[in-house]
């Protein structure tokens, strides 16, 4: 689950090895979450009974589901789910229902579980069957525009260098990075400082901070395959969608920062 881009800044919380090892211990639990739910994923199976897998898996690990209850003050309700569940169009917090999933549809799945009283949180889009070239495309760029990132980043080295070659890939290849939501910090609270863009402009540039050994960030790129711009896709304040009406993909990972790099900590390791 992610944040509106927001202009305020405060100081990071650095994290201790004992803290990042809890974190990557939450990290197993959601990743055995996404691995259950790629190997579900396919035609006639709703986003309900995937969110429902979720909840097991999650109470079996003795976790906690930190996306369900969530509020915000522009939602009608609290979120009802484990999973946000967005597909084709939507970008993220889908709201996991009965419709059943069609060949060539896209749905990113994006968990967060809390155990041990430290959080982990990662998303990925699975396909649907058989794609077209241009979703295909959209999925392979947006999962490799992250795994620049966990290449990419290492203490001392501004953000904005590593966002800036987010965006310069997803754009050389045809798509759009979204503006309206970025990544964050992560650590006991699922929502930490700093926001995590993944694009560069000046309103970005007066908030670039330095990535520092002991911080961890859930970075999380979502690409649209047209125009960037969003809008919540119904009354109830929760799924945002593409403008355009098309397809969208969301990955991310929980990222240590280390002293000789970076540790991803939500990839079951």
């Amino acid at each position: 689950m992610i944040l509106r881009a927001a202009k305020a800044r405060a100081t990071p919380i650095l994290k201790s090895s004992r803290e990042i090892d809890l974190m990557r211990q939450a990290g197993r639990v959601v990743c055995r979450v996404l691995d259950r739910i790629q190997e579900l994923v396919r035609p006639g199976v709703s986003t309900d009974e995937l969110n429902s897998e979720a909840e097991r898996i999650i109470a079996d690990e003795g976790g906690i589901a930190l996306f369900k209850g969530v509020t915000h003050p522009q939602a009608k309700f609290p979120f009802p789910a484990a999973l946000c569940t967005s597909v084709n169009e939507e970008v993220v917090h889908g709201i996991p229902g009965p419709s059943m999933l069609v060949e060539g549809d896209v749905v990113s799945v994006d968990c967060g579980v809390q155990l041990h009283g430290y959080c982990g949180d990662p998303a990925r889009t699975f396909a649907v069957g058989q794609l077209n070239a241009e979703t295909k495309s959209l999925l392979d760029v947006t999962r490799s525009s992250l795994e620049l990132a966990i290449a990419e980043m290492r203490p001392n080295r501004p953000w904005s260098e590593v966002a800036r070659q987010i965006q310069k890939l997803v754009e050389d290849a045809g798509f759009s990075v979204v503006r309206d939501f970025v990544g964050h910090g992560i650590g006991q609270s699922m929502h930490e400082e700093p926001k995590v863009a993944n694009y560069v402009d000046a309103e970005q540039a007066r908030q670039d901070f330095c990535l520092q050994a002991g911080m961890v960030l859930a970075v999380e790129p979502m690409v649209n395959t047209g125009r960037p711009a969003v809008a919540f896709g119904d009354k109830s304040g929760w799924p945002v969608v593409t403008k355009d009406g098309k397809p969208s993909a969301h990955f991310e990972h929980t990222i240590a920062i280390t002293e000789n790099g970076s540790q991803v900590l939500t990839d079951g390791r």
